[in-house]
Order: C-alpha cells, then structure tokens, then sequence
C-alpha cells in the first residue's frame, strides 16, 4: 500500500533509538523528510546514519532536551528550515524510572510531568502554525498502554501519561478538521527500556533472570510474544498518512491484544 507520504515531512521527537527511531524508520521509507532528535550526540549521529541508509527522502538530526522548552523550538525551527515546512508532528519520549509511590519524591513527579506531559505540550506549541499550513497536518503521540492499565512498578509512567491522552483527545477537536492528532498505545515492545524494566525486577527478586522477566512478560499476550518497533513504527506512518484520513481523536493499542477494554 502506497501510504502517500512521499515528499513530506516529519519530525519524531526522541528518535535516537527505541519506538522514536522505528518510527522515523517507517516514515522514511515512505519517503518522507525526516527530522530525528535526542540528548546523546553519538547516538543520535549513528541513528541517523542507520535512517539514511534506507530513508527515499532527507534525514535531519538535531540534538535536543525535549524537558528544555528552548532546546524545542531551536528543533521545531531548524526542521522547518531544513524542509520548508512541517506535515507530521511523532512525539515520543524515554520512560520514566521504574519507581513505586513510596520510592517516589516530589522532584521526581515534576520530571516525570515535564518529560512525558510538557515535552509534549511545548512540541505541539511550536509545531501547530506549520502544521496548519500543512495539507496534511497530522499529530501522533506515542505513549503507553498503561495510560489504560496499570503496570507494577511504574508508578510514574502510570499516573502522567494519561495527561498525554487528554491533551490528545482535546486538541483532536480543537484542530480539526486541518489538523487529525491520534495516540498509539505501545505494550511490551523489545526495546532498550523493557530490558531496563526486566533487569530492575531482578534487583527486586520479581524475576530470576532475564530470560525468565521476558517470558513473563509474554506470557499474558494473545500473541504469544513480545512486539518489534518496528510493529508500531508502521502504525505510526498509516497514521500519519492520507491512507487513515478519518482516524482522529483515537488511541491505537499495539500490545498484541493484551488490553482487555
């Protein structure tokens, strides 16, 4: 399928790695512009060099602190310098530490709020007047299953995310018809944080290895196993595209039917 993206332009927050750069992967390769950014310079120089390698369209990376508002408009300024304008707006973000409620401080819940929820807010900020302009302005915000279920040990994941979801139900009426916003809702992907995840619950003594935490973890899903990034990064670009045109104001859940509601 031909999802139409050819000659637009992207821009996935926090796509140095993870469900971010999977993201930006499937976008590329549909021929999209593709605007990528992340903390870590080395890290982000290597994810962009793996994105050239198979994008049909340009590859920007900048490097950024999604928790630093200034740091999120020089992204969403050197995108639209680099590309003329902007059509897709990702946000992503890392996890939050793995942490229960009497574990947690008062510093911890205003970076986790700035990190998930406010990153979020200052993108779309900056973003909307390009977007608006756009023909085909499109949000999607990566955030989590547990913004419907809760999940042990993530007391922080579980409590802000779901600001994410109310931002995007909101503004999904606010903006459109010129501007469609949907969330996805990412469950046990194999990526760097569910490893971090597994190995925190065998500090804990929750699991006796990894191996053992990662066949837990697929254990409940009707799949049968784990999902790959790039499972959502497709989700993400269909999204994206003229192809889901009338899709606005959903929450996708990629979790292989582990979500019962």
């Amino acid at each position: 399928m031909d999802l139409e993206l050819d000659g637009t332009s992207a821009l996935v927050t926090a796509a140095s790695s993870g469900l971010g750069f999977a993201s930006a992967q499937a976008l590329a390769e549909e021929g999209a512009n593709v605007a990528i950014c992340g903390r870590d310079a080395a890290r982000l120089a290597d994810a962009r060099d793996d994105l050239v390698a198979t994008a049909s369209g340009d590859v920007l990376a900048v490097q950024a602190d999604l928790t630093d508002p200034d740091d999120v408009s020089h992204l969403v300024r050197e995108t639209v310098d680099a590309f003329g304008g902007l059509d897709h707006l990702v946000t992503s973000s890392g996890g939050p530490p793995s942490t229960t409620f009497l574990e947690t401080d008062e510093q911890d819940w205003y970076q986790a709020y700035d990190l998930l929820v406010m990153s979020v807010v200052w993108t779309i900020e900056e973003s909307y007047e390009h977007l608006l302009e756009s023909d085909h302005g499109t949000i999607t915000c990566i955030t989590s299953r547990t913004v419907r279920e809760v999940a042990d040990g993530l007391l922080l994941s579980n409590s802000v995310r779901r600001g994410v979801i109310g931002l995007v139900k909101t503004i999904s009426r606010e903006f459109a018809p010129e501007i469609r916003a949907n969330a996805v809702l990412p469950g046990t992907i194999e990526t760097a944080r569910i490893e971090e995840l597994i190995d925190a619950r065998v500090e804990r003594g929750t699991y006796s290895d990894y191996e053992e935490g990662l066949t837990a973890m697929a254990g409940d899903i009707p799949m049968d196993r784990i999902g790959e990034p790039r499972e959502l990064g497709d989700v993400v670009a269909f999204l994206s595209s003229p192809r889901a045109s009338f899709v606005n104001g959903a929450e996708v859940p990629i979790d292989g039917g582990l979500l019962r509601s």
